[in-house]
């Protein structure tokens, strides 16, 4: 026996039956949605984790600013080669699979840095973190755009783009604390990153897929770029914000630590930890900010901020001033996060859950592209030049793309809402 209900007077609706589910995909998809954001940020924490520990292995095992450049520069090839052949994986086998296994793979690259006293344990670590980051950048993004709700319309692109930074962010600040006031200090960030992970693929695992299983995986794994055609005409403009900021990034990564102890005097991990995270973080806040704007108009406001930003952290680092040096960093960090925001959201306007896993390769391929060229040229010319002298170098590059936003923004053609 079925149960009818009536909307309203004299007309009979849809079963109970067939109501349910209705019902309750909606709510089952903000699980989801929850489940891959935290899932994310999970994974990208233990990408930061390592971040302040940096000043510790030079100080401890005499790793150079050279060999820590380096270690940079596997992380983000190992993350390149990952989107180049695996990016579109998640849109044949789905997200839930692909998510646990970039899970599974920065667990074992958190393993392995638990006994990190040679500079080849910390590049294998931070390769498989590479590795980790490659399939979760794709994978569960795409994940966290197939589920998340329609209103607000921003809330895909801010939440996709920037759960990368506050997990980044996170990660730097709690070891930076932990090395610096906990037990074990080598080892503490890792274990707890450790169960963060196990936790997260237990979340994964309940949370429902949102994509099925489609023939053409052999095919995808065929290193490829493709964008959707409308997202085109948006893609110079995007590519010079995500080269730029994510350079910066790098060097945060790379160079920050060294210049604090050099020029700041001191060697605290929670120092670098919040330096670091003042731009990461300070991303997160300026995201949102970016839904107040068109694409294009987000994006040269933010990149002539971002400019200033770095202008400021340079001036900062050449004349040892800190609070000048948070400042400009917080005013870099806000900028980029409009600015990266305002770049996903363009690229995704009208996407289908198809192409996306596509675009969001597209997407981290000029991300850790702008990571890694220049973080690999720098650690070169480190042997030859100052780490301020390297700066001026990055605050270059800020100002090409700048040039390029202003003059190559554009809105996305009208359409479907982006997603």
């Amino acid at each position: 026996m079925r149960l009818r209900v009536r909307d309203r007077p004299g007309r009979v609706t849809r079963s109970m039956r067939e109501v349910s589910p209705s019902i309750d995909r909606p709510v089952r998809l903000r699980l989801a949605f929850v489940a891959a954001v935290l899932a994310l940020v999970a994974a990208f924490a233990a990408v930061g984790s390592t971040i302040p520990l940096f000043n510790v292995y030079r100080a401890e095992d005499g790793f150079t600013n050279a060999g820590i450049s380096t270690t940079v520069v596997a992380y983000s090839a190992a993350t390149l080669a990952t989107l180049l052949v695996f990016g579109r994986v998640s849109g044949h086998l789905g997200r839930r699979p692909v998510a646990i296994s970039s899970l599974v793979v920065l667990l074992a690259g958190s393993v392995l840095l638990l006994n990190v006293h040679e500079i080849g344990v910390l590049i294998a670590g931070r390769v498989l973190m590479g590795v980790g980051a490659g399939l979760a950048s794709t994978s569960l993004n795409s994940y966290i755009v197939d589920a998340a709700p329609r209103r607000p319309g921003w809330l895909a692109s801010v939440a996709s783009s920037q759960t990368v930074m506050l997990g980044l962010a996170a990660g730097a600040v709690a070891s930076g604390a932990l090395v610096e006031f906990g037990p074990w200090p080598r080892d503490l960030i890792f274990l707890v990153v450790i169960a963060l992970l196990l936790i997260s693929m237990a979340v994964i695992a309940m949370s429902p897929e949102t994509v099925p299983r489609t023939p053409g995986l052999r095919r995808s794994l065929r290193p490829r770029v493709f964008l959707p055609v409308p997202a085109r005409p948006v893609l110079p403009a995007a590519a010079a914000v995500l080269l730029a900021t994510w350079a910066a990034g790098a060097f945060y990564q790379a160079f920050v630590p060294g210049l604090i102890q050099e020029q700041l005097h001191t060697r605290s991990p929670l120092v670098v930890g919040l330096v670091f995270a003042a731009y990461m973080g300070a991303s997160v806040i300026g995201a949102p900010l970016s839904g107040r704007l068109t694409p294009a108009t987000a994006q040269r406001v933010a990149m002539t901020g971002f400019l200033v930003g770095m202008a400021g952290t340079i001036v900062a680092m050449a004349t040892a001033a800190l609070p000048l040096l948070i400042a400009a960093t917080i005013l870099a960090g806000v900028s980029q996060g409009i600015a990266i925001s305002a770049a996903t959201r363009a690229l995704l306007h009208g996407s289908t859950p198809a192409d996306r896993a596509a675009t969001f390769s597209v997407i981290y391929l000029f991300s850790y592209g702008g990571a890694t060229v220049p973080a690999l040229v720098a650690g070169q010319l480190s042997r030859a030049f100052s780490l301020p002298q390297i700066a001026v170098g990055y605050g270059a590059l800020a100002l090409v793309a700048t040039i390029i936003t202003l003059a190559a923004a554009r809105d996305p053609a009208p359409g479907s809402p982006a997603r």
